[in-house]
């Protein structure tokens, strides 16, 4: 498995080729799934508007009734909190004057009175951090991969797994600073100079990390779904090359492997996505309000609240929207930076053939 194309330190990328792959994969994979969930937003704004908001919910908060909401926003590559403070935050995104029947006929009313564009809205200020972290996630996974296989050795199909997690691991912690600066600069309207005083008192009060809130329910989301999806990709991969008798990673095999393994992973991580969610909802109210929360963010402790809720079910609810959200974006992004690779790979011979 470690020999075919795309594969190993045999293709002949550098890595600053397997950034440039993964960053025009982040982005073609924003631009092709952002639309869904902007539709998504659209759908639940029209069963719950801004105005008739009263208390917190699952995916989304309210507090202050008709004047706050936060809801989480997705571009395909990772979740972002929004807070709508008294809709001017976020009136693109929360708009209710249009009602929809459903999925197709939101896209096509939000097409013809507001635009195309309408489609992608919110999507550049998320790019800033969802692209980057793409490229560092991508890169270490290939670095680290070929590293444990061809400087350290090791063989055997953990070495993706092994890999996958700590490649996400180190995107996470790089990242949720980022996040939290960017929900703080939403919700509070801060300008850069506030920012730096807001960051300063966060730090002198609570110390370092309290900058990696939210850190622990994302890690422990994006670890085991990172880990389990290289693995069932690699798989997967390496038996539909076997069906089809062929050595080399082409755009249908990789599209397939990326669908497949993300909808695996996607199901197996379930609840731990549901604490996440939970978790970002509350990062935002705390941000939103100024004020601690009554009750504890631990995982373990939302783990229980759930649970109590409603039982096993709470610990898997939204099953559906998550695996068609997941597998698509991940069979677009998975396809695209293999292409990207097998580009560069090929011009890397041309060069060396001259």
């Amino acid at each position: 498995m470690g020999e075919r194309a795309g594969s190993g330190p045999v293709t002949g990328i550098s890595p600053v080729q397997q950034m440039l792959a993964s960053g025009t994969g982040a982005l073609l994979t924003s631009l092709l799934v952002t639309p869904l969930d902007v539709v998504k937003i659209r759908l639940q704004a029209q069963q719950k508007p801004l105005s008739q908001g009263k208390t917190a919910a699952r995916r989304g908060c309210v507090a202050r009734p008709s004047k706050w909401k936060c809801f989480l926003y997705c571009n395909g590559l990772m979740d972002h909190i929004y807070v709508c403070r008294n809709g001017s935050s976020c009136t693109s995104l929360y708009r209710t004057q249009t009602h929809f029947n459903g999925t197709l006929d939101a896209f096509v009313k939000i097409t013809r009175r507001e635009g195309a564009r309408a489609l992608w809205s919110g999507l550049p200020p998320t790019l800033v951090m969802a692209v980057p972290a793409t490229v560092i996630y991508f890169t270490c996974y290939d670095q680290l991969r070929d590293g444990l296989r061809y400087s350290l050795g090791l063989h055997g199909s953990h070495i993706p797994l092994i890999a996958g997690g700590l490649a996400r691991l180190g995107a996470v912690t790089v990242i949720s600073p980022l996040e939290l600066v960017r929900t703080k600069m939403q919700s509070r309207k801060l300008t850069y100079r506030e920012l730096n005083v807001c960051i300063r008192s966060a730090v002198a009060q609570s110390g370092w990390l309290s900058l990696w809130k939210g850190w622990g329910p994302t890690v422990l989301r994006d670890v085991p779904f990172s880990a389990l999806y290289w693995f069932n990709y690699e798989l997967v991969k390496e038996w539909l090359h076997e069906q089809h008798f062929i050595s080399q990673t082409d755009f249908s095999i990789s599209f397939t492997a990326g669908a497949i393994s993300g909808a695996v992973a996607a199901v197996l991580t379930l609840p731990f996505d549901v604490v996440k969610t939970r978790r970002q909802i509350q990062l935002g109210e705390m941000e939103t309000l100024g004020v601690p929360l009554k009750r504890s963010s631990a995982t373990w402790h939302i783990l229980k609240d759930i649970w109590a809720e409603s039982g096993h079910r709470g610990l898997f609810a939204g099953f559906l929207p998550r695996v068609i959200k997941v597998a698509p974006a991940c069979a677009i992004m998975i396809s695209s930076y293999e292409f990207g690779k097998a580009f560069f790979q090929e011009m890397n011979l041309r060069e060396n053939m001259n």
